[in-house]
């Protein structure tokens, strides 16, 4: 097992490369409120946090990452634009997989700014892409803003549009809405007979849920109002598992996607956007044909990533979680900014896995 007092040395050690590199070093609570998370991610986030309660301040979580305070302090005080740095320990609840850990220490580099979105994105690949470099890492990158921006495109009542959205970082039950709505699934025969009834609550069972009726009638509106909705195109569908399906180097996946977005321009100022990026990249010294993209990437990472996503992967060692990760969250700047916003981009190094790895200084 690594010492401890090693890994946190290496933390502070990539933590002054990005204060070299024009950060600002900055401190977080460990206990972070709870309200907040769970209106960010809803009760899901409680699987993945340690919750606990206090008399005064309500139920508090053990910081499951630095991204949302710091967004929260940025809006609250920062500068525009800004850039900061963080080392401390994130706290993960593991139920499935003894041999992952709980705890451990994370180095961070966050930038806000609404100059040059794209320039950003670059600026904190390519400084992470240098100082990971002696472990010879494969990068990782995707937008899933890419996916957002097809759902937005879809044909269909903005109620399945926003059920899609907030499934994107769940893929097994986006894909399950996906046949639903395309009305590949079969619907339950107990759904159905609810459905068809002229008053589903005529004989209904005592009230004993948290549920009022008129909750209750609100929701088989809903799915009546789903169930009498056109199904998606097979055009569509078949548009979407296009785009989920590219995995290529950047510049091959670029134009992949720009043929894709001659059927569903919906797409094509996301696809601008990559192309911009790509040339941010390329002018930081990135050699984008050797660049790994691949549009289905992120999906399985924290839920406020809306844009361009990375990671960096020791591939010698595949039983190892990514050695570093981030991406763009322009969305959580505009719902903890209380109507302001800003376009901010940043991501995190583990300094345990890069001392496992032997890249320590």
């Amino acid at each position: 097992m690594t010492n401890r007092a090693a890994i946190r040395a290496e933390a502070m050690r990539l933590r002054g490369l990005f204060e070299a590199a024009g950060a600002d070093p900055v401190e977080t609570a460990i206990l972070q409120p709870a309200d907040l998370l769970l209106d960010l991610y809803g009760e899901d986030i409680r699987a993945r946090a340690y919750v606990t309660s206090d008399a005064l301040r309500g139920e508090q979580m053990l910081r499951p990452d630095f991204t949302v305070p710091v967004v929260q302090m940025h809006m609250a005080h920062g500068a525009d634009p800004a850039c900061y740095t963080y080392a401390g320990e994130v706290f993960r609840r593991q139920e499935h997989d003894p041999d992952r850990a709980n705890e451990y220490i994370q180095a961070g580099f966050e930038v806000f700014d609404r100059a040059n979105p794209e320039a950003a994105d670059a600026r904190v690949f390519a400084l992470f892409h240098k100082v990971l470099a002696p472990l010879n890492l494969r990068a990782a990158t995707g937008d899933i803003g890419i996916l957002m921006a097809a759902v937005e495109g879809l044909r269909t009542p903005e109620r399945r549009k926003a059920a899609l959205r907030r499934h994107i970082w769940r893929p097994k039950r986006f894909r399950a809405l996906i046949d639903r709505y395309a009305g590949r699934a079969r619907v339950p025969e107990s759904r159905a007979a609810l459905l068809a009834a002229t008053d589903p609550m005529a004989h209904a069972a005592p009230m004993i849920g948290l549920r009022s009726a008129a909750e209750i009638r609100s929701r088989i509106d809903t799915l009546r109002e789903d169930a009498a909705a056109a199904p998606l195109s097979e055009n569509e569908v078949a548009l979407l598992d296009a785009i989920l399906a590219v995995r290529e180097t950047s510049d091959n996946a670029l134009e992949q996607l720009r043929d894709i977005a001659v059927d569903m321009p919906a797409i094509a100022p996301a696809i601008d956007r990559l192309a911009r990026r790509l040339d941010a990249l390329g002018d930081a010294g990135i050699d984008v044909t050797a660049l790994d993209f691949e549009a289905s990437y992120g999906r399985t990472q924290m839920e406020y990533y809306d844009g361009f996503v990375f990671g960096f992967y020791a591939e010698r060692r595949p039983d190892l979680p990514p050695v570093a990760t981030g991406g763009r969250y322009d969305a959580l700047t505009r719902q903890l900014g209380g109507g302001a916003e800003i376009p901010a981009v940043g991501g995190v190094i583990r300094p345990g896995l890069v001392i496992s790895l032997g890249g320590a200084a």
